[in-house]
């Protein structure tokens, strides 16, 4: 699903994650180049990759710093709660066909961020 990321993977579940809406993200990087944990990887648009990029984001690696958020000069990118991320995962929009080869995985990737969170917000 993911580009090989560097770096180790987070430790504990953030309690808001990010989501980058495809449908207004003009795949400029800045989200990319300011992302402390490299998270964020760059998509290829369908029918003309270099013109229709978008970014997107692995949830299994962000820990909710805002930073992306902050920097993104076309507001795509949402702050959400982690027990809803799934939700807001499955509506962020984007190529049909990234949308169709991708959407276990994303949806997968976000229900077991929010039941990881939940399980040890409960303890």
């Amino acid at each position: 699903m993911t580009a090989s990321l560097a770096g180790k993977p987070r430790k504990v579940v953030p309690k808001i994650l990010a989501v980058i809406h495809a449908d207004g993200c003009t795949g400029c990087e800045a989200c990319l180049e300011i992302c402390p944990v490299d998270c964020i990887f760059k998509v290829a648009g369908e029918d003309h990759p270099r013109l229709q990029a978008f970014c997107d984001i692995d949830l299994d690696r962000c820990i909710g710093c805002q930073h992306c958020r902050q920097i993104c000069p076309r507001d795509a990118i949402e702050m959400v709660p982690t027990p809803e991320i799934a939700g807001h995962v499955a509506a962020k929009g984007g190529p049909p066909r990234y949308v169709d080869e991708t959407w276990d995985a994303l949806v997968d990737q976000a229900r077991r961020n929010a039941e990881e969170y939940l399980a040890k917000k409960h303890r």
